[in-house]
């Protein structure tokens, strides 16, 4: 059997930008991408903290170190800029790999810089700590 886990999380950044006219998707600093272990063209789903608004989209990446995180495309209706939201990816894992299982959980401060990395699992080994050069924590 296999269980659909979260793989990682960004949480609480600031959306920086928002525009309709794009053609969909949302931009994201390229350090946030790899400290959340986010590849482009990945699909995510994108909690609106500000509104309560939920919607799926796939990554492509921003300026690397520019804080950037856009809302594109029709999103940009119920997502605006100033918003603070949530950004997460999931995956599916064996029952065997749930054993090594550790959830990337990404903390931002005000500007989107990464503030703490927290790995939390279900396993007792988890995923190797400061992989991106933040803080790393095992939960």
């Amino acid at each position: 059997m296999q269980r659909r886990m979260l793989k990682s999380k960004i949480h609480g950044v600031s959306v920086t930008d928002s525009d309709v006219n794009y053609e969909g998707s949302i931009t994201i600093d390229l350090d946030l991408m790899e400290a959340a272990d986010l590849i482009e063209y990945e699909e995510v789903l994108v909690w609106d903290i500000t509104n309560g608004a939920r919607l799926a989209t796939y990554v492509i990446p921003g300026e690397r170190g520019s804080g950037k995180v856009a809302i594109n495309g029709a999103a940009a209706h119920i997502v605006k800029r100033g918003d603070r939201v949530i950004v997460g990816s999931f995956a599916s894992y064996d029952e065997a790999e749930l054993n090594d299982f550790a959830a990337r959980k990404v903390f931002v401060d005000g500007d989107n810089r990464i503030k703490k990395i927290i790995l939390a699992g279900t396993g007792e080994k988890g995923l190797p700590a400061a992989e991106t050069g933040a803080r790393a924590e095992l939960c």
